[in-house]
């Protein structure tokens, strides 16, 4: 009886995006990032725009794989706690998303920001920062806007996967 009553008080299962959609997510994203972050870089360290553009791009690369990862599993564990999708979150838990992707980014970033430019950990660190709050103001702008322009499917015909209870 008891096990019957716990699945009573769990939410019902939510859909999160699907490989295609969250695909299309991360390269928006990335490539959205590159345009708006590459002159800031390129204005604020002087570096050459190409080097401001290769550094991003290396990031971008390595984000992007990290991003997929930890957009699907933040999904699938807020589907499976509040029964939420994605493109209903609440504003509250749009900038914990935001701040823990960036937060996490910046563990991949950093080692790479120092083979690239040649910086010293410390300095490192400090551009990893500063590249870690420009994206996360980006972050939460970019899939508030993705989120309303392309809603996760509230039914299992559309761009999304249905959790099994």
């Amino acid at each position: 009886m008891v096990g019957a009553e716990a699945a009573v008080d769990r939410p019902a299962p939510a859909p999160i995006r699907n490989w295609r959609e969250r695909a299309l997510q991360t390269l928006a994203f990335e490539l959205g990032g590159m345009l708006i972050v590459a002159p800031i870089w390129h204005l604020a360290t002087g570096a050459s725009a190409l080097d401001s553009v290769l550094l991003l791009a290396c990031l971008s690369m390595a984000v992007m794989l990290w991003m997929a990862l930890y957009n699907t599993v933040f999904d699938v564990v807020e589907a499976r706690f509040t029964g939420i999708v994605a493109s209903d979150r609440p504003h509250g838990r749009r900038v914990l998303h935001a701040v823990g992707l960036e937060a996490t980014s910046a563990l991949v970033t950093w080692p790479l920001i120092v083979a690239v430019t040649g910086l010293g950990w410390l300095e490192a660190l400090v551009a990893d920062f500063g590249l870690t709050l420009a994206y996360a103001l980006y972050g939460y702008l970019f899939h508030l806007a993705f989120d309303r322009l392309r809603p996760v499917p509230q039914t299992a015909g559309g761009a999304c996967v249905e959790l099994p209870r």
